[in-house]
């Protein structure tokens, strides 16, 4: 294995699917590497050089590749049921691997999507046509996924906030997450403004977001940092935008604190709006001026890639503000990793009738690729629906 300098110095190249299917052997847990800087302080720079380190390297680059994002769809089971619930479906095992099937199946969608995040059951499941839900993912190009966190609890001590459990046990999920074809983990943890948001509630955030990526980069899987600050409130963009910095420097301290591997993960955030019952609008332009801004203060180059959730905006509302910040060049991948952004009108268009299928795949693949579009700065707006377009006249956007 090559050393830890030897991998932050040279490129890699992007992962063969060969490397990441199903059945690899679990190799040695990681190593330490310390690099002495000079001899007045030998232990100024220590660098984590895992056995896995250029693999994550490159499974970073394969997911954050030009053009290309993350489905995001490891709702729980207990998430899918309203999902489900929404369209007259009964919350069971069979409706549930219906949908996935239809998901993971549509014809081209790894032109579009580089990465897909599981819900463990989905990890394990196998399509309607009884072939393995991995197997599909990887014929198509994309890179699976597994969520890892186990929820959001209340957080003693603090103003009524959340923490996020999982990390009791995470070493040999996370191994046996590997095992079954992962090559990726994600761990969503939330701020809220109107709550505080409280120190205690920041550095709990920061701290289990870092414990959860090193732990998952030992095992193989490069770990989605997702710190999301909730729309919850009235604050406005600037409230968000001093919140966003206060967490992500936060975030940065404990993942270096904790000798993550930079270039061996991807950052998950939420955009820079204002809060949802603010009374002030902002442009696609504006979240991406703050947005972008944040980003260049708070997140080190070495990061391959930046995919931002959705957050609760509507799909074209998501679509334009990420189109909005790949207007200029980026040091990192701006891309997207999202859930009901891709899948509302995909959901809706099946509404559980096998004969919907074929158009709700359609809906999809329609999505993902103005996404693929915004992504590279490309997007029009062409083809979006009648409803959509009224709906941001409403809101004052424009193309």
């Amino acid at each position: 294995m090559a050393s830890a300098s030897a991998t932050l110095l040279k490129s890699s190249t992007i992962l063969d699917k060969s490397e990441w299917v199903k059945g690899q052997s679990l190799r040695q847990a990681s190593i330490v590497s310390v690099a002495r800087c000079n001899s007045i302080n030998p232990s100024a720079l220590t660098i984590r050089a895992g056995s896995y380190a250029d693999e994550l390297v490159k499974t970073a680059k394969t997911v954050a590749s030009p053009g290309r994002g993350i489905l995001a769809m490891d709702e729980s089971n207990a998430t899918a049921g309203k999902r489900l619930d929404s369209i007259g479906l009964e919350n069971t095992e069979a409706n549930r691997q219906a949908y996935r099937t239809l998901l993971v199946s549509a014809p081209g969608l790894g032109n579009y999507i580089s990465g897909a995040i599981l819900f463990e059951e989905t990890l394990y499941q196998s399509t309607v046509d009884g072939k393995k839900i991995v197997d599909v993912l990887v014929e198509q190009n994309i890179v699976p996924g597994i969520k890892v966190d186990k929820g959001l609890v209340p957080l003693v001590g603090s103003n009524d906030e959340s923490w996020c459990q999982g990390l009791d046990g995470l070493a040999s999920r996370t191994a046996a997450y590997y095992q079954q074809g992962a090559r990726f983990a994600k761990w969503r943890t939330v701020v809220s403004i109107p709550n505080g948001p409280s120190a205690l509630a920041v550095k709990e955030a920061a701290w289990g977001l870092a414990r959860y990526a090193a732990i998952s980069q030992d095992n193989g899987l490069v770990p989605i940092v997702e710190p999301e600050i909730l729309l919850d409130g009235e604050h406005n963009i600037e409230r968000n935008f001093e919140v966003a910095q206060k967490v992500w420097a936060e975030v940065f301290f404990y993942l270096a604190e904790n000798n993550v591997l930079f270039e061996g993960i991807l950052l998950k955030p939420s955009m820079v709006t204002p809060g949802a019952e603010s009374k002030e609008r902002a442009t696609p332009q504006q979240v991406a001026d703050y947005t972008l801004k944040l980003l260049r203060r708070r997140v080190p180059s070495a990061v391959p890639g930046i995919m931002f959730l959705s957050g609760g905006q509507s799909e074209v509302e998501a679509t334009l503000n990420l189109n909005a910040m790949n207007q200029s060049p980026n040091p990192w991948h701006v891309s997207f990793s999202y859930a009901r952004a891709l899948q509302n009108t995909t959901l809706k268009t099946w509404g559980g009738r096998a004969e919907n299928v074929k158009a709700a795949q359609d809906a999809l693949l329609f999505r993902a690729k103005s996404n693929s579009l915004a992504q590279l700065g490309k997007y029009t707006g062409e083809g979006e629906s009648d409803e959509a377009n009224k709906e941001l006249f409403v809101k004052g956007y424009s193309y």
